[in-house]
């Protein structure tokens, strides 16, 4: 509960600093950056939204990771100027696009793997499989993004890198990193799915995505024993 109440005011505080980024850009006269950060306010509200509308729960430690990412991507990055400043700035934020991306797809095969409603049982190496494809490919949808941005509307996107002005090493720097991200995720999310056993971070994530969401699991399971009670003959399911 302790952890709960922090993780709530952390985002309430970034929240707040966003809010008055906006003030201060407006007082200033810079529009974009005001309608930018704007933007990123609204964000900040998505998985709260998503949550009440579909019914489902979403674990306090996954919102702050997803908004401090965005904050630090966006408001950070893109307003503030962080990835010329700070040359290391872009890759990090790639790596952590590439775990929180590989979360966000393990969880969406994995919900679908534990529903006894559908009758497909995933091995384990195609959930992993999976969860890396999803993550990289978002990362080349968001790489198509910045050089549509900046054809179309003449930003900075895709920066110089390696004396390289045309972008390109920028851009497979970034997805080598999402691949990398990416990949340590779905090692985890294998292993998890394999021995079923509290290792590592994303063990514990799955945990707390799975207590806080029940109905979307076998009935009368332990979190700690999905990983282990589902297989074909009990969904009755056909493998993949």
């Amino acid at each position: 509960m302790q952890t709960t109440n922090l993780t709530k005011r952390i985002l309430q505080v970034l929240q707040a600093i966003l809010i008055l980024g906006v003030a201060a850009e407006i007082y200033e006269g810079q529009w974009f950056a005001a309608v930018l950060t704007s933007g990123i306010v609204l964000i900040t509200f998505i998985p709260t939204i998503l949550a009440r509308r579909y019914r489902f729960t979403i674990p306090a430690e996954f919102v702050l990771l997803a908004i401090g990412f965005v904050f630090a991507s966006l408001f950070l990055g893109e307003v503030h100027d962080y990835y010329a400043r700070f040359w290391w700035w872009d890759i990090a934020l790639h790596a952590s696009s590439g775990f929180l991306l590989g979360i966000v797809g393990f969880l969406l095969v994995y919900v679908l793997n534990e529903t006894e409603s559908i009758a497909v049982y995933m091995k384990p190496g195609f959930v992993a499989l999976f969860a890396f494809l999803f993550a990289l490919g978002i990362g080349t949808l968001w790489e198509i993004f910045e050089f549509g941005m900046d054809s179309l509307f003449g930003m900075n996107m895709q920066k110089p890198m390696l004396n390289d002005p045309s972008g390109l090493t920028d851009t497979m720097f970034d997805l080598i990193v999402d691949a990398l991200g990416a990949l340590i995720i779905s090692v985890l999310g294998y292993n998890y799915l394999k021995k079923g056993r509290k290792q590592s971070f994303l063990e514990r994530w799955i945990e707390a995505f799975i207590r806080h969401n029940p109905q979307f699991f076998n009935k009368g399971a332990n979190p700690g024993e999905l990983s282990k009670t589902t297989n074909p003959e009990n969904k009755g399911g056909n493998k993949t």
